[in-house]
């Protein structure tokens, strides 16, 4: 490439700022391991994705030759592993025209996709596994070409909320109390300490577990092992087909 041309290191907030200033530029990752999910291409090593806009208009070895002619921001993806950030597992083979949408990285395709570290990709199920499964490790994520995540956090404004810990009570006081549903069937205790006790049909106890309110949404972890969660809306609590109101509030 010509002296003139810069490529900055793995993703660190200098190619970021470059990526952002560059909205109108094609954005080249190169040297990567390239997981395209497609048929025809399939995997390739030392590859380079172009982007443009919010298409995947390239993909393989050489693009970054031609990064200077282009104007691309070009950012090293040594190191790294690079698939596809959406997975469609609705359609069959065949059933989709190759490159569009989600779930591969064909030319064409949609411009969503995770950048992972090698050595936790070693082959595509732990590629995929690291991608889906371990969001501390995601290097990179871009949706429709634009950086959601960069350098290991999100990009844009930080969110001051700590997320629902199971180990941590997460009570709303003001929903705590018996909720029942419309046909008395149902009745739902809440208790200040981050438990539930459910009576169905004059049975009590019939379910009992701890549960964790999170703004409008309340998620339940029964004693027996499953997960369940519930929706409030206004004085109701919405759950698994019922709709409850607080006793002390009917």
């Amino acid at each position: 490439m010509p002296s003139t041309s810069r490529t900055f290191p793995t993703f660190t907030a200098d190619g970021l700022a470059a990526v952002r200033a560059g909205t109108d530029r094609p954005l080249l990752l190169t040297n990567a391991t390239v997981h395209t999910l497609d048929p025809l291409i399939g995997t390739m090593r030392g590859a380079d994705v172009l982007i443009g806009g919010t298409l995947v208009v390239g993909v393989g070895p050489g693009i970054v030759t031609a990064a200077e002619d282009d104007g691309a921001v070009v950012i090293d993806a040594t190191g790294t592993t690079i698939l596809p950030g959406c997975l469609d597992a609705t359609s069959g083979p065949g059933t989709a025209a190759r490159g569009t949408g989600t779930g591969t990285l064909a030319p064409g395709a949609d411009a969503t996709l995770v950048v992972v570290p090698d050595q936790h990709a070693a082959d595509l199920p732990a590629a995929l596994h690291t991608a889906f499964a371990r969001p501390e490790l995601l290097l990179a994520v871009l949706h429709e070409g634009r950086p959601v995540r960069w350098g290991g956090g999100p990009v844009g404004a930080t969110s001051t909320r700590t997320g629902l810990q199971p180990d941590r009570v997460a009570v709303d006081p003001s929903r705590v109390g018996v909720w029942v549903d419309t046909e008395d069937f149902l009745h739902q205790e809440l208790t200040a300490d981050g438990r539930y006790d459910e009576t169905r049909g004059g049975r009590p106890h019939a379910f009992q577990g701890s549960y964790w309110i999170d703004g409008d949404r309340i998620d339940y972890l029964d004693d027996l092992g499953f997960w369940a969660f519930g929706r409030f809306a206004g004085d109701a609590l919405h759950h698994a087909g019922y709709t409850m109101h607080r006793k002390d509030a009917r």
